[in-house]
C-alpha cells in the first residue's frame, strides 16, 4: 500500500500560480503511475493530468493544457502539480492518487486540497 498525502492548498487571484505537492509513503513510490484529479461544488470528479512511474506524462484535461505541468521526483517520493494561469474555473478540491500502471484503477487516493481562484 502507499498513503498519499497533498498539500499546497491556497486561495490566488485569476492569473496567478501555485503548486500542489503529494506526498507518498509506504511501498515505493517509483512502483506507481500518479495522477491528479479535481472535483468542483456540485460536479463530478475529474482527471487533471497523469503520468507513468518514471515521470512520463501521458494525459492532461483539454482546460489545463499549456498552463499545468505534472511531474514526479522519486527521490523525495513526490507528485507535484504547478498550475500557472489560474482561472475561477480551476476552483476545485484536487486529489492525488495512485495505480499500478496503465489500464488499471487508481487504487489510492489522497484526502484532498482546496483551492480556490478569485476573479
Amino acid at each position: 500500500q502507499v498513503q498519499l498525502v497533498e498539500s499546497g492548498r491556497g486561495l490566488v487571484q485569476a492569473g496567478g500560480s501555485l503548486r500542489l505537492s503529494c506526498a507518498a509513503s509506504g511501498r515505493a513510490f517509483s512502483s506507481y503511475a500518479m495522477g491528479w484529479f479535481r472535483q468542483a461544488p456540485g460536479k463530478e470528479r475529474e482527471a487533471v493530468a497523469n503520468l507513468t512511474r518514471i515521470g512520463l506524462t501521458t494525459y492532461y484535461l483539454d482546460s489545463v493544457k499549456g498552463r499545468f505541468s505534472i511531474s514526479r521526483d522519486n527521490s523525495k517520493n513526490t507528485l507535484y502539480l504547478q498550475m500557472n494561469k489560474l482561472k475561477p474555473e480551476d476552483t476545485a478540491v484536487y486529489y492525488c492518487a495512485a495505480r499500478v500502471g496503465p489500464g488499471t484503477e487508481y487504487e489510492y487516493w489522497g484526502q484532498g486540497t482546496q483551492v480556490t481562484v478569485s476573479s
